[in-house]
């Protein structure tokens, strides 16, 4: 015997319309809290399991690495090591790449560093730029792309390399160059965990405080002058797909942090590039101090950054 059919009631227009505006809200909501459980373990295995990685601590960097690579791979993507020595230690950039279908040869560049200063276990600079990267990578896996999206997680980003040769972004950005790749735009993802909503809890350099909301409670897009029309591009797709706070800057690069992660190394190389960022020291207590540790960040907003950034990232594969 079957069972009795469910009796429903019959909905108006404007009930089947609340309904699957709840049945959405309540995906989203579901979809965000997973997201931000992925981006908590990534970042507790890196700053908590990993804690300090960096040439003086040459098997936490690897291990560091060896995490990476392996949730790269498990998007269903191979991961290109770029290996090269720095203080006598065998470093690597890794790289994942979706390959766009019709414009191929056109790429967008999303990247992250996971080494750490020395002495910061660094939950928020940067395994939290790096859990976003990882799970960028995997959300863009199942998409269609037009153009190309390459993951690459960059090692040697911190002092002593920072800003020198052996920076790893450094040496990825010259090796691009040499082989004519078109990077039409290169995101540097630096620092994503940390927001407040108290008063004066987000900082300025001179001047820009007039300019910029008082609470840390946004996400930032910085840019120098040369790469103002992707920042705007960027910026635009991020808000068109994402209600998150957020604020721009396209500025002269000597104006100090304006300038400081791989993104730099872009633009030296003449490519365009925008840094998404919690502003760090502007904002961040614990910006390169022992007490970075992952308790501090807030997971759900990483989530909705995260996610937010995925669906730009498609937008500039997809547009024309």
């Amino acid at each position: 015997m079957g069972s009795p059919v469910e009796q429903r009631p019959h909905l108006s227009a404007y009930d089947s319309e609340r309904f699957v505006k709840r049945s959405c809200d309540a995906f989203e909501v579901n979809a965000t809290e997973e997201l931000a459980s992925r981006l908590r373990e990534h970042v507790r295995v890196l700053a908590a399991d990993i804690g300090e990685r960096h040439t003086a601590r040459p098997a936490a960097l690897s291990a560091a690495a060896r995490y990476i690579e392996q949730a790269f791979m498990r998007s269903g993507h191979p991961v290109r090591r770029q290996t090269y020595e720095a203080d006598g230690v065998a470093c690597a950039n890794l790289e994942t790449e979706l390959r766009g279908r019709e414009r191929a040869g056109e790429i967008l560049l999303v990247g992250a560093h996971y080494d750490t200063v020395w002495g910061s276990p660094g939950a928020d600079d940067n395994a939290s730029g790096v859990a976003a990267l990882i799970e960028i990578a995997r959300l863009l896996s199942t998409r269609p792309l037009e153009r190309t999206v390459r993951c690459v997680a960059f090692v040697n980003e911190e002092p002593p390399h920072f800003l020198l040769d052996l920076m790893g972004s450094v040496v990825y950005a010259r090796a691009a160059r040499a082989r004519g790749d078109d990077i039409r735009i290169m995101l540097s993802l630096e620092m994503l965990g940390y927001y407040s909503s108290l008063p004066r809890s987000q900082r300025y350099p001179a001047g820009l405080g007039l300019c910029y909301p008082d609470r840390g409670n946004f996400i930032g897009f910085v840019s120098n002058l040369q790469s103002c029309r992707a920042l705007l591009r960027l910026h635009r797709a991020f808000r068109a797909h994402c209600s998150f706070p957020s604020e721009r800057l396209a500025s002269p690069a000597m104006v100090p942090g304006v300038g400081w992660s791989d993104h730099w190394s872009f633009w030296r190389a003449g490519y365009r590039a925008v840094m998404v960022t919690d502003t760090a020291f502007y904002r961040y207590p614990h910006y390169h101090l022992p007490t970075d540790t992952p308790e501090k960040l807030d997971y759900t907003a990483m989530a909705r950054v995260t996610a937010g950034l995925a669906d730009a990232v498609t937008a500039l594969a997809n547009g024309r």
